[in-house]
């Protein structure tokens, strides 16, 4: 019927494909951005909120990349909070709820109005290969788009298969049509697909809910945005609510697990671990007596509350009957019932660590495609894919982010060297060296990058920069200027702590763990610094050897990452490498001795003997 030429085809626009489709536009590639459903750009399909525990750090790596992500929350928030803030700024992350139907509409217009970048409704079928390279995408439509790379984002779109109990239909998210046709492409292909699951609570009518047997869960009253380009921040702040569970609702639920399909058979994709639905937590908290409940604002104009902490794939009537026994709840009515979702997603190590297809040229996947969950980790690989589909037309080297570089870094290698057997969900945890990549220097960390490849923009860069120059200036203001011992002894009782003899420096003072820096310049000029170049001082100097213990664990890191292993190795043939190894190694294919030693099943004596082989190769060339 129709066939165009486009560079890059982005195939989905849920929270991976629409920061591909920007990454690649942005960076001047004719882009085409298909899905499903236009009402399905941007869906909240689960909880409406971004950020959170290490997402909060992802949204800002996206965000000083040159992302949406990040603009898009500020701009839609009802309601933000630090976490974390009673342990150190490593794990500090930035978490908001959002305006559900205000982000989906306001996505959709900065990607309507983007230039090089089409976004039409329209569902892909088939991947055109050439030469074992991409060439194109057909429709079900009957549709031929031309291209040179295509990045998958189809979310849980896969032949998506909906349940409620005994009831299970063919379904996207949401009630939205799934994508049946495209997973026996990829079969063909030789793509080897999983099955995984995941799932959400049900929506209750606000009017339904007896507030005031909650605990009220308000907003922080001053709160820094999430995107670095910012400078308004405004959010209403509405409140949402806890309240927990009980042993009536544990009853309610273990005597009707023989209904669940979780436990009878119906569900056979593999579920979150961190996420899990009400009916496991019972089953596997035998001991817990009861579960936190939060009761959540859908939007600003909505009366729909989203119950977080309940998630079930449990009959109608079970769900209405153990919801009801959680105060506050007595008399809820459903909006709209709790799901689970089954989806088709790939094994994410058939990846190289650009998110491109080993044995197809130009094909990148991004996203719960890959077997990750959450919206912050589908955004953190869509710009990641769309910026390394645009290097590759350009026969550029792609953007590979070290797990020292960034989170994003740790997870893509997490997904492309590990894999994941059920849905991966990003944790501080999982970063060894979380004290560099925090929240707060992402833009530090990435900005001159994304600037660099032609993504983040100048203006951008410019803040980063400033921001850069009065971090230096202050520190070293800090380290050369003294507190005479008058002012010093005041200051000191201040925070209960004895005065040092004679003078002191003010960096000495803030290398205490108990003295605050805005204390410690009050009244001297030093507090005309803007606030982020006085936060970057105050933990640079705090956390200084810290920082520099795992900046010398990052250069030894570094160093295993530089050995690069030729892409066909014959590692049968290594003389001393087990079989278990040379089996994964074969299978995983590294890119580097860094990578072949996260390896699952490869152990530093392998590692060990795959270095001597290396030296040997390197010494004969």
């Amino acid at each position: 019927m129709q066939t165009t030429h486009y560079n890059i085809i982005v195939i989905g626009a849920g929270h991976a494909g629409c920061e591909a489709a920007l990454a690649c536009a942005r960076m001047g590639h004719k882009t085409l951005c298909l899905t499903v459903n236009l009402d399905g750009v941007a869906l909240m399909a689960c909880n409406p909120a971004i950020g959170g525990t290490s997402k909060g750090h992802l949204v800002r790596e996206v965000d000083a990349l040159g992302g949406q992500m990040g603009l898009n929350t500020d701009a839609t928030c009802l309601q933000t909070r630090m976490l974390n803030l009673s342990k150190g700024p490593a794990v500090h992350s930035l978490r908001a709820q959002a305006d559900k139907r205000r982000y989906h509409e306001r996505m959709k217009a900065v990607l309507e109005h983007t230039e090089n970048l089409d976004l039409k409704q329209d569902e892909a079928g088939w991947i055109e290969t050439e030469n074992g390279r991409v060439s194109g995408v057909r429709t079900v439509y009957g549709n031929t788009y031309r291209c040179d790379a295509v990045v998958l984002c189809t979310g849980v779109y896969l032949r998506g298969r909906t349940i409620i109990g005994e009831q299970n239909v063919s379904s996207g998210p949401s009630g939205l049509a799934p994508a049946n046709t495209l997973s026996a492409d990829l079969l063909d292909k030789g793509i080897r697909l999983m099955r995984f699951k995941t799932g959400t609570p049900a929506r209750i009518d606000r009017r339904s809910i007896r507030f005031d047997a909650m605990e009220i869960q308000q907003g922080d009253p001053s709160i820094p945005p999430f995107s670095f380009m910012t400078d308004r921040f405004e959010c209403p702040q509405l409140p949402c609510w806890l309240t927990w569970t009980n042993e009536a609702t544990h009853k309610i639920i273990r005597d009707n697990l023989h209904r669940s399909p979780l436990y009878a058979g119906g569900i056979e994709g593999i579920g979150p671990r961190y996420c899990p639905s009400i009916e496991s937590k019972v089953v596997n908290f035998k001991d817990k007596s009861r579960h936190q409940v939060f009761i959540e604002p859908e939007g600003a104009d909505t009366l729909e509350m989203y119950v977080q902490g309940m998630s079930t794939s449990m009959p109608y009537d079970v769900q209405i009957a153990m919801y009801r026994t959680i105060p506050g709840l007595e008399n809820c009515e459903i909006m709209r019932p709790g799901y689970a979702i089954e989806y088709d997603c790939i094994d994410s190590t058939q990846l190289d660590s650009s998110l491109m297809f080993k044995n197809f040229p130009g094909m990148f996947f991004a996203g719960q495609v890959n077997g990750s969950s959450g919206y912050e980790e589908a955004a953190g690989q869509g710009i990641m894919a769309g910026i390394n589909a645009s290097l590759y037309l350009r026969g550029r080297e792609p953007l590979v982010f070290l797990r020292s570089d960034a989170y994003i870094g740790v997870l893509v290698d997490d997904l492309v060297t590990k894999g994941t057997t059920e849905p991966y969900r990003m944790m501080t945890s999982r970063a060894e060296h979380r004290l560099l990549l925090r929240q707060d220097n992402a833009d530090l960390r990435l900005t001159e990058t994304g600037y660099k490849i032609g993504l983040a923009s100048r203006e951008r860069y410019d803040r980063m920069m400033r921001k850069a120059e009065n971090t230096q200036k202050l520190i070293r203001r800090l380290e050369q200027e003294s507190i005479p011992p008058g002012r010093l002894k005041a200051l000191m009782e201040l925070f209960g702590e004895a005065a040092p003899e004679g003078g002191a420096r003010m960096a000495d003072l803030v290398r205490r763990p108990a003295v605050r820096l805005a204390e410690v310049i009050r009244g001297t000029g030093l507090e005309d610094f803007p606030a982020d170049a006085k936060e970057q001082a105050e933990i640079n100097i705090k956390y200084e050897g810290y920082i520099k213990k795992q900046q010398a664990q990052v250069e030894h890191q570094t160093r295993m990452e530089k050995w690069r292993i030729p892409a066909d190795i014959d590692y049968a043939g290594i003389r001393g490498l087990r079989i278990e190894a040379a089996e994964k190694l074969g299978q995983i294919r590294p890119e580097n001795l860094g990578q072949a030693s996260r390896i699952s099943g490869v152990s530093p004596a392998d590692i060990a003997v795959l270095l001597v082989y290396l030296e040997r190769i390197k010494r004969s060339v």
